[in-house]
């Protein structure tokens, strides 16, 4: 049994560009929740509310990000016959890595003197939040075919 050969060209799937965009807005986002969850937590505890909403902030911005940064990392591999596979260990992968760091920080963060539990958690929701409506917005935008890089037998 001969290995499958992998013919013609794969360029990387028009997905990437919405998830690059995508990767775009919520680092802007993230900056400015930043902002004024640091102006808020400020008003709020002083430098303990600046510093956990700041926290919160970057929780968000990296955990949402391994999950972009996973499937952008995971087109790479298109010409692959085992795309399917790769695709899925890589972003499930990322995806147990989030959750087992998510617990380990939280864990760490728990109780701590220096933090603003509020603070830590309206920043977290509010970061999560505008997320989601960053990747709702960019993807409804998004004008991509429903049946987008399709090659037609025949080369067509």
């Amino acid at each position: 049994m001969t290995d499958p050969v992998i013919r013609g060209n794969y360029p990387t799937p028009s997905s990437s560009a919405v998830f690059s965009k995508i990767l775009k807005y919520d680092v802007i986002l993230a900056a400015a929740i930043a902002v004024v969850g640091g102006v808020v937590g400020f008003v709020v505890d002083g430098w303990t509310g600046t510093l956990s909403a700041l926290i919160g902030t970057v929780m968000v911005l990296v955990f949402s990000g391994i999950t972009v940064v996973s499937i952008i990392v995971a087109n790479r591999y298109t010409a692959s016959p085992l795309y399917t596979t790769l695709f899925f260990v890589i972003v499930l992968g990322s995806w147990m890595v989030k959750f087992v760091l998510f617990i380990v920080v939280v864990v760490l963060l728990r109780g701590q003197p220096w933090l603003n539990d509020l603070v830590l958690f309206l920043s977290i929701v509010a970061a999560v939040l505008g997320a989601l409506v960053v990747d709702v917005v960019v993807v409804a935008r998004t004008r991509m075919p429903y049946a987008s890089d399709v090659r037609l037998p025949g080369g067509q």
